[in-house]
């Protein structure tokens, strides 16, 4: 997939100063929610290896598999607790639009974050099938 010219977290920023210097290992992520919105980015550029480096080893998966068919169209941040950079766990709760073969649908959730030694790591995320 082509880099994009916007970040597609909806940042605002051009993606090579929000979440591509995070994909590319240039810098961390300095709060729960720039992880979450870094890692969606990773599901709408397509970068499997950045979603398993940022998933915490206590619950990461050995693969992740993206379906190319799914273009992911926009994020929605609707709440936070915690995941500051000085706290040590953090939720966001996001909604987040897509589109594949069978329409359009989104993805309701509230993830959990962790920080070990100074890095955000994605624990677990509770989904909400009724609100998508």
């Amino acid at each position: 997939m082509p880099t994009p010219t916007r970040c597609p977290c909806l940042s605002g920023l051009p993606y090579d100063e929000c979440c591509g210097p995070l994909h590319r290992g240039e810098r961390a992520a300095p709060t729960a929610e720039a992880l979450m919105r870094s890692r969606y980015s990773a599901f709408a550029v397509g970068d499997p290896a950045y979603l398993l480096a940022t998933w915490h080893p206590s619950t990461r998966p050995a693969t992740v598999d993206l379906d190319d068919a799914t273009v992911w169209r926009r994020l929605d941040v609707l709440a936070t607790d915690g995941g500051g950079p000085f706290d040590t766990t953090g939720t966001v709760e996001f909604r987040a639009s897509y589109s594949d073969t069978s329409g359009r649908g989104s993805l309701h959730e509230v993830s959990r974050f962790v920080r070990d030694d100074g890095a955000w790591s994605y624990v677990d995320g509770s989904v909400d099938p009724g609100r998508g």
